[in-house]
């Protein structure tokens, strides 16, 4: 057991919380992803059966067990066909945007709820165990969305950074973009798990995600 709780990012007695968010925030992203699409004119992601709230058409196996270890991760990603939109980059954009902002929109929810417990006492009457499962909860869901909002973000593909990136650039710079985007997948891997590139990389991300939290449950305590 000790072995195994030394190769994952979080304690081993965490692991259900864990999963139980990253189905929660997988989920939402991709549904956000898909329904904007859908409504912008492209049926794909609906013809696939990708506008939904079930998990199971949006999880991808290794995606999630990456989170588990290097504490990020993602879903399957949902096809979209900008030629569809009635203004492809615009759209593009909104439609690639709305999946890290769903992630936020959780860790807001996440913080507002927590606040809500901490100063109604709502659970004055519930055992250590409950009080503790739901502290645990609400923090790793705040957590995990708000590493999913900022990770996503990142301009490498296949995450929507890029997408955006790629929207926003002038049509020969698309070009050579999609000629490299192979190697998107390989420079991840290696600013990943090369500790010397994460440090001045990954870890700052992690860093200005603590940040953040900090200062989102500093303006929700202002309304609670």
């Amino acid at each position: 057991m000790e072995g195994l709780n030394s190769f994952l990012r979080y304690p081993l007695e965490e692991l259900p919380f864990i999963l139980l968010v990253l189905v929660l925030a997988f989920t939402v992203h991709e549904f956000a992803h898909a329904y904007a699409a859908y409504k912008f004119g492209d049926p794909t992601a609906k013809q696939l059966g990708r506008v939904t709230l079930n998990p199971r058409v949006h999880l991808d196996v290794l995606g999630t067990i990456l989170i588990l270890i290097a504490g990020f991760g993602w879903a399957k990603p949902v096809p979209v066909n900008r030629g569809r939109f009635k203004h492809p980059r615009l759209m593009g954009i909104v439609v690639s945007a709305v999946g890290p902002l769903s992630n936020f929109v959780l860790a807001f929810v996440g913080i507002v709820i927590y606040h809500i417990f901490a100063t109604s006492g709502i659970l004055n009457g519930a055992s250590t165990g409950v009080v503790a499962a739901i502290d645990l909860f609400l923090r790793r869901l705040v957590e995990l969305n708000i590493v999913l909002f900022i990770f996503n973000l990142i301009p490498l593909p296949p995450l929507d950074g890029y997408r955006i990136i790629e929207d926003l650039a002038p049509s020969h710079i698309r070009m050579k973009m999609a000629q490299n985007e192979q190697w998107g997948i390989f420079v991840f891997l290696l600013i990943v798990f090369i500790p010397k590139l994460s440090e001045y990389t990954i870890q700052p991300l992690f860093l200005f995600g603590r940040d953040l939290i900090y200062e989102m449950s500093r303006f929700v305590a202002i309304f609670i």
